[in-house]
């Protein structure tokens, strides 16, 4: 299963087990989730009449854990450490999964970006997945299957900064196994 949280944009993803974990938006006594329910035009309008302080939560490590759901492997996709809590989250949410569901793994990728790159990843991955030489009648059941997955991901963030030709592309190439946690 990949799950994602909602900095990537992306709320479904029909070709594989997908959840999407939202962030928030809290204003004055509003809270604006960033999911499909979203009233993007309300929360808009609230917001440019808004004269207080705003701020924005990540997900919960219960929102994590509700969108990891009873999946065997779970792939998870976060906005950049540099910006959120949520690959903080997520981790959290990870060490209480593996220890509540013995055999159960998550894998918890900080995607040193935002948007349409994590996006990109999310298809990588579900193209890996797919791909009988990388997996196991579907399922990643070995450290090593993981670590082809996150190299694979590491050239397509890669491929993603050098195509917006931002300064990003030296940070990305800092990608090592740190960004990944098995």
């Amino acid at each position: 299963k990949i799950v994602m949280d909602s900095a990537g944009d992306l709320q479904e993803f029909d070709r594989i087990p997908f959840a999407c974990a939202p962030l928030k938006i809290l204003a004055g006594d509003q809270e604006f989730v960033d999911d499909r329910n979203c009233d993007i035009a309300g929360m808009v309008s609230y917001l440019r009449s808004y004269k207080g302080k705003a701020s924005t939560a990540c997900p919960s490590v219960g929102e994590y854990l509700d969108a990891f759901g009873d999946a065997e492997n779970v792939y998870c996709i976060t906005i950049t450490s540099g910006l959120s809590g949520s690959y903080n989250t997520a981790c959290v949410a990870k060490a209480m999964y593996e220890s509540e569901h013995a055999g159960r793994r998550v894998f918890v990728i900080d995607s040193l970006s935002a948007g349409p790159e994590q996006t990109l990843i999310v298809e990588k991955l579900e193209e890996l997945i797919a791909d009988p030489d990388t997996s196991d009648d579907g399922e990643r059941e070995t450290l090593e299957q993981h670590k082809v997955i996150a190299e694979s991901l590491l050239e397509t963030i890669e491929a993603a900064a050098e195509a917006a030709k931002t300064e990003n592309t030296v940070k990305v190439k800092d990608v090592t196994a740190e960004n990944v946690t098995p």
